[in-house]
């Protein structure tokens, strides 16, 4: 034990935060902040801040939980084999303390600094994260990531409670979109990582069903995720701009999810690759419009 632990090197700040998962970070920020700004009402600078700091923290703990718990599968995988904890950078148990004292001190703020509502949805986002995706479904199931997904989708809703303190029929639509998107884009990268998941023995949809049912069931979810997305136009949650936006975008995504499901090269699953950078756009795009039309406040044109 001593010689092991005189051996691993000294990990860096930059360690840390990569147990965070920054990208995934990023996009929970942002559908948080989707959350506050389209949520009716006024909220204090100091308090929409502390909002999306304990949503980033929250996240981030989150991220840090699954590395930890998913150390072992993450070495055996070449897209995970370079975070902190297989190249033996952080011990496990480092990993652990870290993520549940951010998770904690995330939940304790959120309820000190903006509502307990929010706090609560953001404590049941950590806990399903963690402890029903991570340490029960994703080694158990090829509906992992539709389940578990629920914890991916609740930021806006979590962004919304701290405005209003309430929850309503608008953010848990957004929810909802979150929710549909998060199937075909995980199992886009499923596609062309099959042998990853096969290695680690995680049962990811390619895995278990093979990939032709896999592009299926991204069609399938393409085509329930469109109209979805263009829902928020119908609802006086998004305007004209939001309703071109979201019809070109779902548009481009069906377009990509057909392609998937003509794809020739199994090998290297160019159109998997694409349509797994499509989602990501079609996702940044949908909130990022939905965003900026609420901001424009009276430059909206709607009935």
């Amino acid at each position: 034990m001593t010689t092991l632990a005189l051996s691993r090197p000294a990990a860096r700040v930059e360690d840390f935060f990569a147990l965070l998962k920054p990208r995934v970070m990023s996009l929970v920020i942002f559908t948080g902040l989707a959350g506050l700004i389209v949520a009716p009402g006024h909220v204090h600078p100091l308090t929409a801040f502390s909002a999306l700091l304990c949503i980033a923290v929250g996240a981030g703990a989150s991220g840090a939980l699954n590395m930890a718990y998913d150390s072992d599968i993450d070495a055996l995988m070449t897209r995970t084999a370079s975070r902190p904890i297989p190249m033996g950078r952080i011990a496990r148990a480092d990993a652990l303390a870290f993520g549940w004292t951010l998770s904690v001190g995330a939940v304790t703020l959120m309820l000190l600094f903006v509502n307990a509502l929010a706090a609560g949805l953001l404590a049941f986002t950590i806990f399903f994260y963690v402890g029903v995706y991570t340490l029960w479904l994703k080694r158990r199931t090829p509906q992992n990531i539709v389940i578990g997904g629920l914890a991916g989708a609740l930021p806006p809703a979590i962004g919304w409670a701290s405005v209003t303190g309430t929850l309503d029929f608008a953010p848990l639509l957004l929810v909802a979109i979150i929710f549909l998107w998060t199937p075909p884009h995980f199992w886009s990268l499923a596609l062309f990582r099959s042998e990853d998941y096969a290695r680690a023995h995680v049962p990811m949809m390619p895995v278990v069903c093979g990939k032709r049912a896999t592009r299926r069931q991204i069609l399938i979810y393409a085509l329930v995720l469109v109209p979805l997305g263009i829902l928020p136009a119908a609802i006086g949650l998004g305007g004209p701009i939001y309703l071109a936006a979201s019809v070109g975008l779902g548009g481009l995504l069906l377009w990509n999810a057909a392609s998937v499901l003509r794809e020739t090269d199994e090998t290297r699953e160019p159109r998997a690759r694409r349509m797994f950078a499509v989602t990501i756009f079609y996702l940044f795009s949908l909130f990022a419009t939905l965003i900026a039309e609420h901001l424009l406040g009276p430059l909206r044109i709607w009935m």
